[in-house]
């Protein structure tokens, strides 16, 4: 099991925002990787690219509100082998600039970088319009895509770096608001490998990805109290998926909730539930948004109001535990 952050479940747990993790990675690229090229739609500030145009302006490219055509300029980049990294919210880059990412950049297997800001309810006040809740969907469904959903900013710092070094297409997403930093700089990363967080003992597993990741932590550990022995699984890679370990966790446990901020249709819960119908059929409930928008509000508020919070992850727990034993 993975050691975490030892004060993970203090009160004054520190709060970072994710995206500030990409825009850290970036400066690093910038001094190690004379290729790495960032592109934004007017959204320096908000997807932490900012510094990084102030130190390399000559690899920073401001394209405007045109998302679909900084994906094209993108692909252009990629094409002549420098390593483009698209920055934007989630609803317009991948979600408005789908067909050019399909076309241009996957079809063609090119080495861009894609990263959705500003993604789940928890954007909060910004309300539905920019709430990214069908971007995973959208993008695990591009052949050549890499679909990765880091739980903190220290995550989401290595999932950039690592990124940048792996072939063809990475999407990857982040929230807007502070989240608890959950893991630590010393802990491994690699894309496609889950790791296991909690492991209290085999009655549920706990297959989570994204912030959403610290509430399916404080669950177990309170049911943990209670006498229910759950498993909790980082399972940052949506896609490819670490058909080994998920599998494993589902067979020890015997049943499965999966935990996303994001709708439960065509998203990481459905992939997980792919990959067990075929190979280890096991009871799943599935906590995420329930095929609906979100709404104007406070992050904790909606996701309360939408059924993503600790009471309803420890709800589903209990529901499929209950459904294992019938």
């Amino acid at each position: 099991m993975t050691k975490l952050n030892p004060k993970l479940f203090d009160k004054e747990v520190e709060m970072v925002p994710t995206r500030n993790g990409y825009g850290e990675a970036l400066l690093e690229l910038g001094e190690s990787n004379p290729n790495v090229v960032v592109l934004t739609g007017d959204l320096k500030e908000s997807t932490r690219v900012e510094a990084f145009s102030k130190k390399y302006p000559e690899r920073f490219i401001e394209c405007g509100v045109a998302e679909q055509n900084m994906t094209g300029i993108a692909a252009g980049l990629a094409a002549a082998g420098k390593i483009p990294f698209i920055s934007s919210y989630a609803v317009f880059s991948p979600g408005r600039a789908w067909d050019q990412l399909r076309v241009s950049v996957c079809y063609s297997n090119l080495s861009v970088k894609i990263a959705g800001a500003h993604t789940g309810v928890s954007v909060g006040p910004d309300g539905a319009t920019h709430q990214a809740l069908e971007d995973i969907a959208i993008t695990r469904v591009l052949p050549n895509m890499t679909v990765i959903v880091p739980c903190d900013a220290i995550e989401t710092k290595k999932v950039t770096l690592a990124a940048a070094v792996r072939p063809g297409p990475v999407y990857f997403r982040f929230a807007r608001e502070k989240t608890p930093v959950i893991t630590t700089s010393e802990m491994p990363f690699e894309i496609g490998r889950a790791e296991v967080f909690f492991e209290a003992g085999h009655d549920v597993a706990i297959v989570a990805c994204g912030p959403l990741v610290y509430q399916s932590l404080v669950v177990a550990k309170e049911l943990e109290g209670e006498g229910v022995k759950v498993t909790v699984v980082n399972n940052h890679t949506i896609k490819p998926m670490d058909a080994e370990t998920i599998t494993k966790v589902a067979r020890d446990c015997g049943a499965v909730v999966t935990v996303e901020e994001h709708q439960v249709m065509g998203g990481m819960g459905a992939a997980v539930a792919e990959l067990l119908v075929a190979s280890c059929p096991v009871p799943q409930e599935f906590v995420g948004m329930q095929d609906k928008f979100g709404e104007s509000g406070e992050p904790e508020e909606l996701l309360e109001k939408y059924g993503m919070s600790v009471k309803s992850i420890k709800e589903a727990v209990k529901k499929v535990v209950g459904r294992k034993r019938d």
